[in-house]
């Protein structure tokens, strides 16, 4: 059969395979970077191999599994051209998911739709979300590099990723765990993280008309930097605590806010007692709140308020758990406290008091 040379064909669609290989070409040297002794294989295959041997040291080893994106904080990223900040920021999303229930995150595995392949951009994306995994002690041992044409813009993309763990089941951190008269330990975020970012986008640029470039003095940097600062990632920090002393539960503090994300973790008949007045939210969530009249409520619900972690131990930890956070450069204090609720309390968790040097709009 002779060739159309006039046919239709896959690239005047929008998808250059040849852009796609050599995406994968370029991220290979940061994939290296991310591994463990149990992955057998390396990039390309179909799938992604992890040695389950080293499960025979557990007594019953229980799996455990997250997904998660970082919402559009890419639209951030996409706007200011720089890339290889966002997938640190996946990587800390779905590890810190894992590690709550006290599991050690192994794997992961990563999805990155594109409106067109950009091998440059791609490979950005996969140098960030490399090194995310090697910060968090875990393997990344494939992905999927999708070309939505018509879908999505040229410059535009998104990202998500999945991540195993194994946690010994007579260690499963979690509710039952938690008793009247634990202790809550904050530990602080690195910034708003990737939640909110849609109300944050909202009254920053669109109602206030700042562009990613404007200087903030409160910030000490541009608004662009300070948008894009990458999630802090909390998986080894969370696991030593759990190997040096006694941890009932961890609360990752994602959408919803901080008292919402504890309450997952609070027993029928507990309540969480969290005190504003123990911290003082960083300057952007000020600004947001400030610059958009931001209810307290509404903002408490939508951003993290600095506080990207929770642990939840009984008072004979307390000392051992600050001592191992400060020595691991994780800046923490007491948050509150675990009391029986009575009808005064209402749902798991909730705030009290008001914080230092912040109000809201």
């Amino acid at each position: 059969m002779t060739s159309n040379q006039n046919g239709a064909t896959y690239a005047a669609a929008g998808v250059d395979i040849e852009a796609g290989d050599r995406a994968v070409e370029l991220m290979k040297q940061w994939v290296k970077k991310a591994n463990r002794p149990e992955v057998v294989g390396g990039l390309g295959g179909f799938a992604g191999l992890f040695d389950a041997s080293a499960f025979k040291n557990y007594e019953r080893p229980l799996l455990a599994s997250a997904t998660d994106g970082v919402g559009t904080k890419v639209a951030i990223a996409a706007a200011m051209d720089k890339h290889d900040t966002i997938g640190h920021d996946l990587v800390g999303m779905v590890v810190d998911d894992l590690v709550v229930c006290g599991a050690e995150p192994l794997f992961m595995t990563d999805y990155i739709c594109v409106g067109k392949v950009v091998p440059e951009r791609v490979a950005a994306i996969v140098k960030g979300i490399a090194e995310g995994c090697a910060l968090a002690g875990c393997a990344l041992v494939g992905g999927e590099t999708a070309e939505h044409p018509g879908l999505l813009g040229p410059d535009e993309y998104d990202v998500a990723g999945a991540g195993t763990g194994v946690v010994e089941a007579d260690a499963l951190l979690g509710a039952d765990r938690v008793r009247a008269g634990d202790v809550v330990i904050a530990m602080a975020a690195s910034g708003l993280h990737s939640n909110g970012y849609s109300l944050v986008r909202h009254v920053l640029l669109n109602q206030a008309g700042w562009s990613l470039d404007r200087k903030v003095e409160e910030f000490g940097r541009t608004l662009g930097e300070e948008l894009l600062e990458p999630t802090r990632i909390y998986s080894l920090d969370c696991l030593a605590l759990t190997r040096a002393t006694e941890v009932h539960a961890f609360s990752h503090v994602t959408g919803g806010g901080l008292a919402a994300n504890l309450a997952r973790v609070i027993p029928d008949g507990l309540h969480a007692r969290l005190d504003r007045g123990t911290w003082t939210p960083l300057p952007v969530f000020r600004t947001v709140a400030e610059v958009g009249k931001v209810a307290t409520l509404e903002i408490e619900k939508t951003l993290n308020m600095g506080v990207g972690m929770v642990a939840v131990v009984p008072p004979h930890s307390v000392d051992v758990v600050l001592a191992i956070l400060e020595d691991r450069g994780v800046e923490a204090w007491l948050l509150g406290d675990i009391v029986e609720r009575t009808d005064e309390h209402e749902g798991g968790a909730a705030l009290y008091n008001a914080y230092e040097g912040f109000t809201a709009g």
